[in-house]
This record gives structure tokens, C-alpha cells and sequence, in this order.
């Protein structure tokens, strides 16, 4: 490649002796550019899904490929943000390919300092464990001679991110758990 070549390969010459006077078009465009695919168009298949960050329920539409996530983009026909979303659901593409992802279950000791993996199951099973042990101390039968056939060992706080259905399972959960103190910090 000489370098009248290189030459007529600048931005600039290509604006000046092309069909783009403007510079919006071709001449703005370089090779590299040019080449640019969408990773959407590189999808092996498209998954409709919601937006976990928070009770809207924004629809996503998620691109797959080998099986992994490529991009994740708003759903045009979801009727409640029709193709839109917020920063934060514009970027949950990062919850699935973030480097920083945590993909095992953390748990640290009581009096320990270091973290370790879990398997899943593992930790659920200690979850249900202690679930059961707390509420087997701490069940009041009566109170004041009156029957309530509760527990206040344990309570349940849910956040933003749940929407009705998932806080009803919630509380008919802990309600049959006999749990009384049952809130959530997106009531107002």
C-alpha cells in the first residue's frame, strides 16, 4: 500500500472526493467499522424473559448463542414497556457475563474469616435446618392465655425487585411457617 493510498483512506480525503460531503455516511466509516456485526445477528436463538431488577416487569429479549448470553435488549411486545428499558435493565447483561459474577454459594463460619463454596443443595439444606430448628425454639403456643401459634424467631423483608404474586408466596409461606413479622420495603 503506498502512501497516495494511504492518503486516500483518511476521513477526510474520503469526505472531500466522495459521494459524502457531509462526512455523515461512508466517509465516516472506516474498515474496521464497516466490518461491525450486531451481536444480536450472531444469535443461535432469542428467549422472552423479564427484567429482575425490579416489580415493573419490563420484557427483555435475551440473544443466545452456544448456549451463552450475547446481548439482552427490551422486548417491543411486551405491553408494559413496549421495546423499553432503564439503564439498569439495559445493562442486567451484565448479571450473566459480568466478570465479578458470584456463581457458587458464599458462606463463612461463625468466628471464621475466610469465605468458601458451597454446593447449592448443601447450603439450602442448612437453610431449611435452621429455619426449623429456630421455629421448633422459639414457638409460642399461647401468649397471655391466648392461642397464637406463632413464631417471632425469624421474620421475612422483602425488597423492590418482588412483584404481587412473589410476595403472596412469600407471605402465605411464612405465614404457614408461623412467622407474624412479614414486611416488605416497597409497600408505601
Amino acid at each position: 500500500m503506498g502512501l497516495k493510498d494511504t492518503f486516500l483512506g483518511w476521513p477526510v480525503v474520503k469526505q472531500l472526493t466522495g459521494t459524502d460531503p457531509l462526512g455523515r455516511g461512508l466517509a465516516a466509516q472506516s474498515d474496521q467499522s464497516a466490518a461491525l456485526r450486531p451481536r444480536t445477528a450472531t444469535a443461535d436463538r432469542v428467549v422472552q424473559s423479564i427484567c429482575p431488577y425490579c416489580a415493573v416487569g419490563c420484557g427483555q429479549r435475551v440473544f443466545v448463542k452456544d448456549e451463552k448470553v450475547v446481548q439482552i435488549e427490551g422486548d417491543p411486545d411486551s405491553p408494559v414497556s413496549r421495546g423499553r428499558l432503564c439503564p439498569k435493565g439495559s445493562a442486567s447483561e451484565q448479571f450473566v457475563n459480568g466478570p465479578r459474577r458470584v456463581t457458587t454459594v458464599r458462606y463463612r463460619r461463625a468466628h471464621g474469616t475466610e469465605w468458601e463454596d458451597l454446593p447449592l443443595e448443601r447450603a439450602m439444606d442448612m437453610i431449611v435446618d435452621r429455619v426449623l430448628d429456630t421455629r421448633e425454639r422459639t414457638w409460642q403456643s399461647e401468649f397471655e392465655g391466648k392461642r397464637v401459634n406463632r413464631t417471632l424467631g425469624f421474620a421475612s423483608l422483602g425488597g423492590a425487585t418482588l412483584d404481587n404474586e412473589e410476595n403472596y408466596l412469600i407471605k402465605k409461606l411464612f405465614t404457614a411457617l408461623g412467622a407474624i413479622q412479614v414486611e416488605n420495603q416497597a409497600r408505601i
